[in-house]
């Protein structure tokens, strides 16, 4: 079993290691469900077999040991200079292959519950949701808000909520699902969203925005011009850039492209059913459903609602819309 179960954390570690110089593309969600199923099985081995092994083996040392006390004391030998207490208490201690795995089983099956079913974190990696996330916040997503899904094959088992207007949605990147992408979801399935000259609408509807104060940018060290806009009774902010040009460059040919409408004064889309129509909040810095499409149902990872932590920047814990 050491040979066995150094081999297993070999394989493990080979492809964290893979993963982390570029050599694969890496599944968290997969590796953190064979590590659960893995030292699962070491942990019931272990509970109903090697650890009734080592009492056995224990008790059958303490009766020895009682055996021959007595057999001592019948031949007049009455001070016996034998403790087995040490040695039993080595019988019973776990080896390293099983405390390694067994022992590791209720922290990663506790993450696994976690991650999978009810909130998962991530780290914001670049720009394109400023004014809302910044680079370097640690938000906290939702699973269960828009229904229970399997892990690592993201199969809803249960309904939920539908997405609406105006949520931030994590969710995999269609062109390349084992990465994960977070913009707002500003189309729904039947919706017809178009982004014209830098204003919103939806369904014909111009979508409200109010000009507030600029927004300084640290990493570009610039202002950005400022809108507060609103879809249902939920505000937020969002970033126009006046100096980039309106229209969409090198959009992807993406599944029901079809559906979409390219002009010189920017893009006009129908959302499919079952698909949401995703935008960043910094409009002229983002790479979103303008460019590579729509988001179908299936993508889904859940509702992003809270900043637990940014280290250079305290202030920025709390709920966001």
């Amino acid at each position: 079993m050491q040979l066995i179960t150094s081999f297993v954390l070999a394989a493990f570690a080979a492809y964290i290691g893979a993963w982390y110089f570029g050599a694969v593309d890496g599944n968290f969600a997969l590796l953190l469900f064979m590590a659960t199923v893995i030292t699962g099985v070491y942990w019931l081995a272990e509970r109903f077999y090697f650890l009734p092994q080592r009492q056995l083996a224990a008790a059958k040392l303490e009766a020895d040991a009682i055996q021959r006390r007595q057999e001592l004391t019948q031949l007049g030998i009455n001070q016996v200079d034998v403790n087995v207490s040490e040695a039993k208490q080595r019988l019973l201690m776990q080896p390293w292959w099983l405390d390694w795995t067994a022992g590791l089983f209720p922290v990663i099956i506790a993450v696994f519950v976690m991650r999978s079913f009810l909130f998962e974190p991530f780290k914001i990696p670049s720009g394109s949701m400023i004014p809302t996330l910044l680079v370097g916040d640690l938000i906290l997503v939702n699973k269960y808000t828009y229904g229970v899904r399997l892990p690592v094959i993201n199969l809803k088992i249960t309904e939920g909520n539908k997405p609406a207007r105006g949520d931030v949605m994590v969710f995999r990147y269609p062109p390349k699902p084992s990465l994960d992408y977070i913009k707002r979801v500003v189309g729904i399935p039947g919706d017809e969203v178009a982004y014209l000259n830098k204003r919103l609408t939806i369904n014909g509807q111009v979508v409200k925005t109010d000009v507030v104060p600029e927004f300084f940018d640290e990493t570009a060290t610039r202002y950005f011009k400022q809108l507060e806009e609103t879809f249902g009774e939920t505000k937020h902010r969002i970033l126009n850039d006046d100096e980039r040009p309106a229209f969409v460059p090198g959009a992807d040919d993406f599944v029901n492209r079809q559906n979409c409408r390219y002009s010189v004064e920017g893009v006009v889309c129908k959302v499919p059913e079952g698909h949401y129509f995703m935008m960043g909040d910094n409009r002229d810095n983002s790479l979103d459903s303008r460019y590579w499409g729509f988001v179908p149902d299936q993508n889904i990872v859940g509702k992003a609602f809270f900043v637990w932590m940014n280290f250079g920047s305290l202030k920025r814990i709390g709920p966001f819309n």
